[in-house]
């Protein structure tokens, strides 16, 4: 992998290795792997190594250069991405905003909203979180209850509340999947996605802390809050297409990162058994190799889409690709939760209690992985999508 895939960027390659050796020290180097898109641990820290990347042009490498961007190819970022996992730098702080919500602005939005928000985006100044799960409408995001209704001023007055809402206390905006004709017969339909500045009265926001005592998610509460009209991302009562669209690049841009990082828990985990003499129990010995199975499986099924997504004359490369994230999705989500219970089998009675490293790290991984298949989409729709769509079973 290191080698084998896009041989065409080579050069770009060492270029990426470089820019690490070199940038990659001090602080940044004594935090390496730290955070994640889930763990808000050195948040200061990462938003100063982001703001490092912003710098040096290493933020939204496929954007185009009009936006900020270097207008690279597929192939470049994919490069990147691998090998920033590889470097174990610190987890990235604006995912929702650089991953999601830019290549959204750039394909749906209007130039008013590429010319306000991406140069903030690139430059690390502005937070953004994603208002979209509510506590009655999570995987299915059809059923959002938040309203937002237009004054005669063309101005939305929104009114409900979001949950889940990743790094939101961070966040200066939000970008919220609203109802705003209730009286469209679908449900998907009579929805629209508004820009929406916390900085208001109409807004609060409180933080939640989750069973690693990290504050990933935060809740949402819209009371009244306000956003003109030019701040709809698509049409009005258009957003569900919207949705899918982000849906697209927020699949698409995990499979890599997670592999990787699951390879190396595998390895700090195996190392743990052989010190800790665990590694002595056949039983453990084979829930080890079933463990390195599946972590080779991901990587293998990231090389194939990699190489269909490299590769133009592809059949249907798009239909393989989200065939790929749903099924990696549900695999990875089931697959890192083995791993953590083998994890605390091999800690054995440490895991009760919060340690030192590397017990302390394994049973992070047991208790964080709980809840991998519910956010993101829960295993059961993750089922239902992969049978119905990709198998062509009956509903």
């Amino acid at each position: 992998m290191d080698n084998d895939f896009a041989p065409n960027v080579a050069d770009f390659r060492e270029e990426v290795r470089t820019w690490f050796s070199e940038h990659l020290v001090g602080d940044f180097a004594a935090h390496r792997g730290i955070g994640s898109p889930t763990d808000d641990t050195a948040w200061d820290l990462r938003v100063e190594w982001e703001r490092e990347l912003s710098r040096d042009g290493w933020l939204g490498l496929t954007w185009p250069t009009r936006y900020g961007g270097r207008g690279l190819g597929l192939a470049e970022e994919i490069v990147f991405e691998y090998e920033y996992a590889r470097a174990a730098a610190p987890a990235r702080v604006s995912t929702q905003a650089l991953d999601l919500l830019g290549p959204t602005l750039i394909a749906c939005g209007t130039e008013e909203q590429r010319q306000r928000f991406l140069p903030k985006i690139l430059a690390v100044e502005e937070m953004w979180g994603q208002g979209w799960s509510e506590p009655g409408a999570g995987s299915d995001l059809a059923d959002v209850r938040t309203r937002a209704t237009l004054d005669a001023e063309n101005v939305w007055h929104v009114n409900g509340q979001k949950i889940w809402t990743t790094f939101g206390h961070n966040a200066d905006w939000l970008y919220v999947l609203c109802r705003t004709d209730p009286d469209l017969s679908l449900r998907h339909r009579g929805l629209s996605l508004l820009l929406i500045d916390v900085a208001q009265d109409g807004v609060e926001i409180r933080p939640i802390e989750n069973i690693v005592r990290s504050t990933e998610f935060s809740e949402c509460f819209f009371n009244d809050a306000q956003t003109p009209l030019d701040l709809t991302v698509g049409e009005v009562n258009g957003g569900w297409p919207v949705v899918i669209t982000t849906l697209g690049f927020e699949r698409g841009s995990a499979l890599m990162p997670i592999q990787l990082g699951m390879e190396r828990e595998y390895d700090a985990m195996l190392d743990l058994a052989r010190r800790g003499g665990a590694i002595d129990d056949p039983a453990i010995r084979r829930r080890l190799v079933d463990v390195y199975i599946g972590v080779k499986l991901m990587r293998a099924t990231n090389l194939r889409v990699v190489a269909d997504l490299l590769d133009d004359e592809a059949p249907e490369p798009g239909a393989a690709t989200a065939a790929a994230s749903v099924t990696t999705k549900l695999f990875a989500s089931t697959h890192h939760q083995r791993m953590g219970e083998l994890a605390m089998d091999i800690v054995g009675a440490e895991s009760l209690f919060e340690g030192t490293e590397p017990a302390a790290g394994m049973r992070k991984l047991f208790l964080s992985s709980r809840a991998e298949t519910i956010y993101g989409g829960t295993a059961e729709i993750q089922r239902n999508i992969a049978s119905e769509r990709l198998l062509g079973l009956p509903r």
